[in-house]
Order: C-alpha cells, then structure tokens, then sequence
C-alpha cells in the first residue's frame, strides 16, 4: 500500500502519526520506486485526489484519510494564520536596543539572541538589558513570557532593574486598575447583549444570486468577514463591527452584502463618507452592483445643488430611496430616515469628535459596520480589547504586487526619473503637494523638469463642476499627471496610475500615509512610493519613525500592522477613561491587554482576578537536551525569532503541527533540535493544562512541581508514590521527584509523556 500525501511538512506528519499507531512506513520518491521496492507500506509527496487499486497493489491518499472537508479547513486556517505571523513579525522584528517587557522582570533592552552551552546542551536565548547593565538570559521555550512593549513612544520606555520592586509595584498597580475596567466592559457586554437589535432573516436565494454577481473570487479573509457580517446581523444583538483591510482588498464588496440583507428586510441604507470624491465613486460603485436590483441608490454631497439635495433628503424621509450615501451632511440635525436598518462608515478616523458623539446615538438603533484600512489606535484598542468586533481583511487579491516604498530626501534628479519611468510605461502619476497657496508654482517646475508631462491640478477649494472635471480628465487620460493635495486620500480608484510622489511625507501621519499610497498599485503593474522629505534634522523623531515604519510595511495587507505602530508612536488612547493611561505608558500596551483580557475571564468565570498574579506564568520544562532552531538550519535571526515566538504561542498540538508541516516546506526537512523543540512544546501544553508549574528530567531521573491550582488530585499523586516507592518520591507537597534510567533523548520523551498521561488519566478517573 502506497499512501500519498499533498508536500514533505504532510508527508512527516502522517508518518509520525501512523507512527504512534504501531504502523512502520518508508519513504519513497515516486510511485516507480514503490512498485521496484519490497516494502508493505510507502509514503510519498504527490499532489493527488483520488485512490487507486490495481490487482493488490493500492494507493490512498491524504484525502481519504483526513476527509475532504477536514484538509480544505486546515488549509482555509493556513490562510487566515498568514495575517496572525504578520502581526507576530511586527512584534519580534526588534532592533537592538529596543524596550522589551518581561512578565517577571519588567521593561528592558533586546540585545539579540544568544547560543549558550548549559549543561553541556546548547540552547538559544533572547538577551536582554536592564539597569546597571545587569542581564537576563530568557530560553526561546518562555518567549511566551516576553511583549513587545507598546506605549506612548518607544523613547518613553521605562528600564527597571533587575529584582527591583519597582516593577512589581507597577504590575500590582496596574492589576487592581485592570480589574476595575474589566468589570466595567463587561457591564458594557451585557448591556449590548440585552439590547435586542433587528433580526434579519437569514440569507436566501436572491442574496445567493446577488453574491454569484460578484465579478472576483473572493479571499478567504473576505469570506470570513462576510459570514461574520451576515451572523451579526441574523443575530437579535445590534452590530457594531470593524472590518480592517488594505486598500482594494474587497470591504466595499462586504458592506454591499450588508446592504442588500438590510434592503431585502424593508430598512434603508445611509453610507458614510469623508470627502465628496468618495460619496460620488461609492454612488457609481454601488449603482453598478446593483443595476439589476430594484434598489434607489443616491448621494448627498457638495457636488449636488441645495434643491437637489432637498429633493434626495425627501426621498429618504418618505421611504422611496434605499442606499444613501453622502458626507458629514447625512447626519445634520433635522434630516430624518422612515426606517434605517443600517449604517456603513468609511472610514471612522476621517471625522471629528462631534461626528462620532452623533454616531454614538445611532449605535443603540441599528447596525454599524465601519470599515478602515489604518484604524485610529482608539478604534484599534476598543477593537481588540472585545467592546467592537473585529474582522481582518489581509489576503490580497489575485496577482496584486506590493509597491516599492522610496524614503528619500527630496531632489529635483530623482523626481524627473521617476514620472519620467512611468509616462514612457504609458502610466500616469500622482504627485501630492499640500499647500493650496504654492500649488501653482510647483505646477510650473514640475512642467519645466518634465516637458511632455499633461499636468492637471486639483485640490479642495476649487468649485465643485471644476474638481469635478479635472478628476475626470484624468481617469479619461487626457492629463498624466494629477497635482493635488490630500483630496485623493480616499475614493480615487485609477487602474493606470501607479507611481505616487508625496511632498514633505513627514507632514503626514501614518494612517495617511498608508491610505495616499494605496491610491497606486490597484492593478497587475508594479507601483511605486516616492515619500520625499526635508533633512533628517528638520524633521520630529515621530516623524522619522512614521516614515521607517511605512517603508518597512510593504507586505500587502499591512495595514493592520502600521495600526499597531501608530499605537506605539501616539499612545493608545482611553478605553473608558483617562485613568488607565498612566498604567499602560508604565507596563506597556501589549501585557496591559494580555492582563485585562485574564481579568475579564476571571470575572466571567465567577472568580477573583489574583492581583499578585495578574498573568499566568506558563510552564517551564528541561529535559537537558538540544532544543532549538539551528543557526545552519535557519540563518535569519528575525525569522528565528518570529518561529520561536509561534511555537511558544501555540495553544494546540494541531497548531504545532501545522508549524511543522509549514517549516518542512519552507526550509527542509527538521533536524533533530527542531523536533526536541516541537516534543518539548507538546509536552508543555500537557504539563500547562494539568497545571505543573516546573518540570526537569535528566538521564537518571527528575522532579515535577505542581502549581498551586493544579488540577491533578493529590490523592492520585500519594497512590502513585505507594504503588512505586522505589521509583516515585515525594520531596515536598507541591513536588513530585523520580527516579528512571533516561540516558537516550527518545527514552527521555517517552518517559515523560507516559508519566504525565498516568497524571492525566488519574484526574480523568477521579473526575469519572
């Protein structure tokens, strides 16, 4: 018998796992190989579906065995864990001398990692520094102990020393404060879960029709966000979701979704935008989706006459228009809806506090789903701490390139080429100028540095008929390079320019900088950035970290992660008051949500948060054996680092093996370090979920010390120590030590696990 499997990482997770049946296979490099050889049972890579017989020779495949249905899950999971390593790259990608957060220690320096023989075992080590130049050597198995620490600017970081009280003062302070806001979210939880919104029917055959209308396939990401989106609203609570994702990667097509289930119920649509060129492309987009629906799609905005307007806002009061969409005039007071279901904001971080004090009104009525490329770090903070849903649009679509992201102080040379590259591909170009007052000026340089070029101007004060036509002229082509200022932040969508020059990028914050470069590269071309800047000694320090950390976000998707740095470069902003912010600049962002989200369980579980011991520590385990990732095996230390950081954040052994499988097929087969680190990880969840607290074994025995709230019943441990006195001792009441003969790695492993399944099993037959 011949078993087939879909890559090499599949290929030793099968055997492994027939392995541990009792069923030996070998390797083979094809099907020839297995017919010229002896053996009963085979493994090979081969990308196949279907089983074969012939007379008494058979082939399976990996798809009989795991099921249809189970492989298309993992592989769909694959895909939504691309964005997961992304958001860890951000937080391990550190450079020396960065603040890093030890749950035990407190803030210090990253120094690199360091390959140290202990116990005549070689083991990697994160280093860091702390006061008086004391360091702390942290095993790559406890990264789960280790944030990155994000507050109100790295420069702001505190340095504690080491087993000073200083630290642990601050995690106590900021517990109790912890507890406090936990129970308060949870009292907003359960204000949200009683107030019953509109249910919508679930979705039928005319919405089936109208999703099979879609042009593109969607992403997994988009899909995702989609059922999300349709499970909120078939739910009786009120919607109140985030969708984050690049743009161009698909969250118009999930608010049209929304809007069609909204419509198809008898409720109206209002959609909100930041700038009229938005409200007028949405009006065409929308009128498009739905041209074969009958749906009244219309637009409020500065481009429409006050009469029209009147005429459109009538409309909406007597229920004869379905989709609005407009700017801040579609929540004036005094404009009315007959039944408005839902509303869709775009971008959130666009409008001014009164705006939001508005839309916080219309939370307790309808649905809301607010869509963002670079959520505020308010937004992403209320986001992530649970008080609004959150769903993450990352993978791009189909042959989508990243664009090549220039940092460059400004220079006429560099700016010539440039425009020039793109006008002789046939492409056209942006360039931002944000000063209304010298745009005229920069128009007749720019014409004398490049000749040929068709400049157009745009920007906000300009009458609306006339900002109207030179957007048109230059998506008709008949100009090739647009002048404007940030008017184009949102809502421009030209295939055809793909090259954008940013004056004076350090004016700029992050979210825009990232939203003005999504205007290129919304095709198959390659698209390029040029953010130019003054001299690095005119610009702030905020500034100069703004510009680094849009140069190195050039991964598709990356939105999500420039949030997370806006949050380390402005702060986090108040979650329900001003009082915790002291305490995340003092604990940095990362452990403060760690600990609130520890409190919040507690509190749901019926339990006291413990204030001494806000977090729990994790597992430590030595089995005095190599495990670690081998300098010649993976030389990127980030990379390194970034696994390292997976492995310890797994929660599952399904997780591990996915790992596994991912590291095979992209760096060859493991060495054996890297399979100790996998055992060892495995281990460690057993050990964690039995609640050990330590666990060292050597090759002539070793000792087991049980936490405090272990959930092994010491009545079990006495018998086992009865039953074995030879073997099992009892060196104090929360420590069990043994004695066993352990010299070779795979004995070692072996013994372990058996010991800790005997542990696992007496809690099992007690609880039984």
């Amino acid at each position: 018998m011949l078993i087939t499997t879909e890559s090499n990482g599949r290929r030793e997770v099968v055997d492994d796992l027939l392995a541990q049946q009792g069923l030996s296979t070998k390797v083979v490099e094809d099907w020839q190989s297995f017919i010229e050889d002896d053996c009963e049972l085979a493994i090979t890579v081969a990308p196949l579906d279907r089983p074969l017989a012939i007379g008494n020779i058979a082939m399976i495949t990996e798809r009989q065995l795991f099921g249809d249905r189970v492989l298309q899950k993992r592989r769909r999971d694959r895909e939504k864990e691309n964005f997961a390593e992304l958001a860890i790259k951000s937080l391990t990608e550190l450079s020396i001398g960065a603040p890093v957060v030890h749950i035990d220690n407190g803030i210090g320096r990253y120094q690199g990692l360091q390959t140290l023989t202990i116990d005549g075992q070689e083991t990697e080590f994160l280093t860091l520094l702390y006061q008086e130049d004391a360091k702390l050597y942290v095993p790559v198995s406890s990264l789960h102990l280790i944030s990155r620490y994000t507050g109100a600017g790295e420069g702001l970081a505190p340095l504690h020393r080491l087993g000073g009280e200083t630290w642990q003062k601050a995690k106590r302070k900021a517990a109790e404060q912890v507890h406090d806001v936990a129970a308060e979210l949870l009292n907003i939880y359960a204000r949200r879960e009683a107030r019953k919104g509109f249910s919508y029917p679930v979705p039928d055959f005319n919405y089936d029709q109208f999703a099979r209308a879609f042009p593109f396939e969607e992403t997994p990401d988009q899909e995702s966000a989609i059922e999300n989106v349709i499970s909120d609203m078939v739910s009786e609570k009120s919607m109140d979701r985030l969708i984050c994702g690049d743009v161009g990667f698909g969250k118009t097509e999930v608010a049209m979704r929304a809007a069609f289930i909204a419509i198809q119920s008898g409720k109206q649509v209002a959609i909100l935008v930041p700038t009229t060129l938005l409200a007028q492309q949405h009006t065409e987009t929308f009128k498009d989706r739905f041209v074969e629906w009958p749906v009244n799609i219309d637009s409020i905005s500065r481009f429409k006459t006050t009469k029209e307007q009147k005429a459109v806002i009538a409309k909406m009061g007597t229920g004869n228009l379905d989709i609005i969409i407009g700017t801040h005039g579609l929540i004036q007071e005094g404009l009315d809806f007959k039944n408005l279901g839902l509303l869709i904001i775009d971008e959130e971080h666009r409008f001014g506090v009164r705006q939001k004090e508005k839309l916080k009104s219309l939370r307790a009525e309808v649905d809301i789903l607010t869509l963002t490329a670079t959520p505020i770090p308010r937004t992403l903070n209320m986001a992530m701490s649970g008080m609004r849903d959150l769903s993450i649009i990352a993978t791009p679509p189909a042959k989508r390139l990243s664009i090549k992201t220039f940092v460059r102080q400004s220079n006429e040379g560099m700016i010539k080429e440039a425009i020039q590259r793109e006008l002789m591909r046939g492409g056209q170009v942006y360039y931002l100028h944000n000063e209304v007052r010298t745009i005229e000026n920069t128009a007749t340089k720019l014409q004398e540095l490049v000749p040929q070029a068709t400049i157009a101007i745009g920007h906000g004060q300009m009458r609306e008929r006339e900002l109207e036509q030179v957007m048109s002229d230059f998506y008709h082509k008949r100009a090739n390079v647009l002048l404007c200022t940030t008017i184009i932040e949102t809502g421009i969508d030209i295939p055809n320019a793909n090259t954008i020059i940013m004056d004076r990028a350090d004016k700029f914050g992050l979210a825009q900088l990232h939203q003005l470069r999504g205007r290129v590269g919304r095709s198959h071309h390659q698209a390029y950035a040029y953010l130019l800047t003054p001299h690095p000694k005119a610009m702030t320090s905020d500034a100069v970290k703004r510009l680094d950390a849009i140069a190195d976000a050039e991964d598709l998707g990356a939105g999500f992660i420039l949030a997370t740095h806006d949050l380390e470069i402005r702060g986090a902003g108040e979650l329900l008051g001003d009082e915790q912010t002291g305490n995340l600049q003092t604990i940095g962002y990362s452990l403060y949500m760690e600990m609130l989200d520890r409190a919040v369980k507690a509190i749901k579980e019926g339990k006291t948060p413990n204030l001494d011991r806000p977090l729990k520590e994790g597992t430590e385990i030595n089995l005095h054996l190599p495990a670690l990732i081998p300098d010649d095996y993976l030389q990127d230390v980030h990379m390194r680092l970034v696994l390292y950081k997976r492995i310890s954040n797994a929660e599952t052994e399904d997780q591990l093996r996915e790992l596994q499988v991912e590291m095979i097929d992209r760096f060859g087969l493991l060495p054996e370090p890297v399979k100790n680190l996998f055992r060892v990880t495995t281990l460690k969840l057993l050990a964690e979920k039995l609640g050990i607290k330590k666990l060292d074994a050597g090759e002539r025995g070793g000792k087991i010390e049980f936490d405090q709230e272990t959930t092994i019943d010491p009545g079990s441990i006495v018998k086992l120590v009865q039953s074995e006195p030879h073997r099992y001792k009892l060196a104090t009441a929360n420590q069990l030590v043994f004695d066993d003969k352990m010299e070779k790695i795979d004995t070692r492993f072996t013994k372990v696990e058996r010991l800790l399944e005997r542990l696992d099993n007496k809690r099992v037959n007690i609880a039984g």
